[in-house]
């Protein structure tokens, strides 16, 4: 059953069985209602069972789901006038991050945002969302843009990490990232991100110091992928599943941390089953982070920003 995640068969088998029966019953002439009525009732049981009780490493394949939706999608369900713009002035572009102008309810804003392939050609393309310090480098000359012309910042992470490559390394991977740490952290405007798939690692944090930090329900974001914590903890990669039950990288378990703002809900199964349906999730959020965001002084943001990250954890040792 390609393209199905594991978790999620018998939901689908299910599915597929009540479809079978109502096919069959259209060709025959043959009333089974009541079979299909006992049939559906079951599945909308084993949904809530399944859906409502999604453990980490569920979350984690979906937050990794090759059709979950990209930040361009919602880019063209959530922003209009949407002028993408390419290169860091210094190497080249980095298509594993994309970015440019648009208009959000009418104001412009500056958005940018990991952005992965949606099929082989593509991912290539796109070096599998994991950039270069190039990507970077565009990401902050974007956002120093922002600042200039006084327009929010909205970014969207997805990404496994940036990419660990010799090549990447020579032309200073860690210092283009630590710069946008260092430089994001004292922008005078508003800036939110959304992680919107998989927040892995320096590459997910060199778009994530904002004022407001969202995740979507069945995201991830984290030091280290389960598999690279597994490796390192057990010395067996194929430990992923454990180390994910004890990572706390879920979106539940990082708003119990105070490590992120908000959870944005999404549609049961995931957000790839409605992009128009999960964008109107986001754009609620979105919205109102916005306009919270909007009637602070430019000063008070670089405080607001501060304050967020020099709390994090603390309420951890309060309670200890």
């Amino acid at each position: 059953m390609a393209g199905v995640l594991e978790f999620e068969r018998p939901v689908v088998e299910l599915r597929e069985k009540i479809a079978e029966l109502k096919k069959f019953t259209e060709e025959k002439d043959i009333d089974l209602s009541d079979e299909i009525k006992t049939l559906e009732e079951r599945l909308h049981k084993l949904e809530s069972e399944v859906y409502g009780n999604l453990q980490p490493w569920d979350r984690v394949q979906i937050a990794r789901y090759s059709e979950r939706p990209t930040t361009l999608e919602y880019i063209d369900y959530i922003f209009t006038d949407f002028l993408e713009m390419h290169g860091d002035r210094f190497f080249g572009d980095d298509e594993a991050i994309v970015g440019g102008i648009a208009k959000y309810k009418g104001i412009p804003v500056t958005v940018i945002g990991h952005q992965r392939g949606r099929d082989t050609k593509e991912n290539i393309r796109r070096n599998f969302g994991m950039p270069h310090p190039e990507g970077y480098r565009k990401a902050l000359r974007l956002m120093k843009q922002a600042e200039k012309f006084n327009r929010p910042i909205i970014t969207f992470v997805d990404t496994k990490g940036a990419y660990p490559g010799k090549a990447a390394e020579e032309r200073g991977q860690s210092e283009a990232i630590a710069k946008n740490l260092f430089e994001m952290a004292g922008l005078s405007v508003p800036i939110i991100s959304i992680v919107i798939g998989e927040g892995g690692s320096g590459g997910a944090l060199g778009l994530g110091v904002a004022n407001y930090l969202h995740m979507l329900e069945n995201s991830t974001y984290s030091v280290i992928s389960p598999e690279g914590a597994a490796a390192l903890l057990w010395k067996d990669a194929t430990q992923a599943q454990r180390a994910a039950e004890t990572m706390k990288i879920t979106a539940p378990d990082l708003k119990e941390l105070g490590i992120i703002d908000e959870i944005i809900p999404e549609i049961k199964g995931g957000a790839h089953k409605d992009i128009a349906k999960q964008a109107s999730y986001i754009d609620e959020v979105l919205e109102h982070s916005l306009n919270e965001l909007l009637k602070i002084e430019k000063n008070a943001l670089v405080e607001h920003r501060y304050d967020k990250f020099k709390s994090i954890g603390s309420h951890r040792f309060e309670n200890v």
